[in-house]
This record gives structure tokens, sequence and C-alpha cells, in this order.
């Protein structure tokens, strides 16, 4: 329902939200005063995603007062999206995170890089509530128009499992990138592991392990995940819930 068909008492209630919110976030940023700014443009707003409009209204976008963010090289692309308990954050060692224009990011999500990880988010994906992208070692790289359904994790590493040591004194190790190609969809609860690359518009299945490389334009699921079919062919494949 656009909001012009609202009756006419709400409408201006409507349009109050909208002008309070644009003159503050006028005033948004990162410093201080702009997380200020924020949380005062947030005083008549609904929550969680009827709060997108006041991405729109600035070039440097919305960050939740609750968001909570600890990095030194963090980039933020135009009318980005940071909701409520978002956590961004830079360990020792830890590399950029670069998020595109228009990115979503949902509550609770966890952003966190260390030696030498980073993060790179393209242009007009979403990261859905809950979910965990840990960089370390290496990057999570991902593509333009990518959706990330709930409870998602991005592990692009892993610890050895030398018998010598215990657990906890053994070294970090990768076998590569985690890389998400243009226009895929992951469905809720995927775990990505190192070194795997999602082709461009692949399409992942709820609860699925994504071990291996996934090829473009495929769809998959499965513990660990296995190529059903691809989307341009015709067949009886499996069902796939991806939400």
């Amino acid at each position: 329902m656009n909001w012009r068909d609202l009756p006419w008492r709400d409408m201006r209630k409507v349009r109050f939200f909208h002008l309070w919110g644009g003159f503050w976030m006028q005033f948004a940023g990162l410093s201080w005063p702009g997380r200020l700014a924020t949380r005062v443009a947030t005083w008549f707003a609904p929550p969680y995603k009827a709060r997108l409009y006041l991405a729109r209204m600035t070039s440097k976008g919305f960050v939740a007062p609750s968001a909570e963010i600890h990095h030194k090289a963090l980039r933020l692309g135009r009318h980005v999206f940071i909701g409520d308990r978002v956590i961004i954050f830079q360990e020792v060692g830890g590399g950029p995170v670069e998020i595109g224009d228009r990115v979503k990011i949902f509550g609770d999500a966890v952003l966190e890089v260390g030696l030498g990880g980073s993060i790179r988010i393209g242009p007009d994906s979403r990261i859905h509530r809950g979910c965990q992208l840990v960089a370390y070692k290496t990057a999570i790289e991902i593509g333009r128009d990518v959706g990330i359904a709930q409870n998602c994790a991005f592990y692009p590493y892993n610890h050895g499992m030398a018998p010598d040591a215990p657990i906890s004194r053994q070294p970090a190790d990768s076998k590569g990138p985690i890389v998400i190609e243009d226009h895929a969809w992951l469905g809720v609860g995927v775990i990505v592991l190192d070194g795997v690359r999602i082709g461009k518009g692949a399409v992942i299945g709820a609860g699925a392990v994504v071990t291996r490389d996934v090829p473009a334009g495929a769809i998959a699921a499965g513990v660990p995940a296995r190529v059903l079919r691809m989307r341009h062919g015709v067949g009886d494949g499996e069902r796939v819930h991806t939400a």
C-alpha cells in the first residue's frame, strides 16, 4: 500500500515522520554527533525494515543507534542500511570491510575480520538477521545483488588438528577465500566454508553446508551441498527449500 493512499490523518503522521527523519538524517554519520543525530531521527520511526526509508534520505545511509562499530578501515557506500545490534568488528591484523551502495545488513548480523581477513559486499546485496561473516586469514567477497537469508554463516578459515597440541593452540589455516558471485541466493541457515566459490545466479537450499564450488546457475542443497539441477535446465529435480 502506498502511503499516499492512507486516510488523511495517517498521511499527516507519515509525512511528519519523513520530515522529522529527513531533517536529522542530514547530520547522520559514524562520528558521535552523527550517531546521536541518527538516534533522534528514529524517535518516530517504526522498527526493522520500516526504517529503510531513513537510509534513502542521505547518501551517508543509516547506521542504527544500537549497531556496534569497532573498525578503523570501514568503507560505506551510498545509502547503506545497517540494522539494530549489527556488530562490525576488527580484530588485530584485520583488513578492510567494504560495504557497497544500497547494501542492507539487518539486525544481529556480525561482520568480523582478523589476521589478514577482509570482507567486501557488492551493491544492492542483502544480509539478513543473525548472519555471521567471520573472515580470518583471507577474504569473504560477496558480489552484486546477492540475497543471504537469516542465520547464514561464512568461515573462510579453519583450525589445524595436529595431534600434538590442544585445538585452542592450533594455528588457523585456509583453503582460500569465500566468493559469492552476483545475483546468487542463499537460503536460511546456509554454512559456507573456506575455499568455496558460489557462481553467478546460483541458489543454495536452506540448511546446506557448502564445502566445494557451486557452478553458475546451479541449484544446490544438502550436507554436504551437491548440485541438484541447473536453473535453466529441465528435469524432475528435488524440491529445494530456500527460506
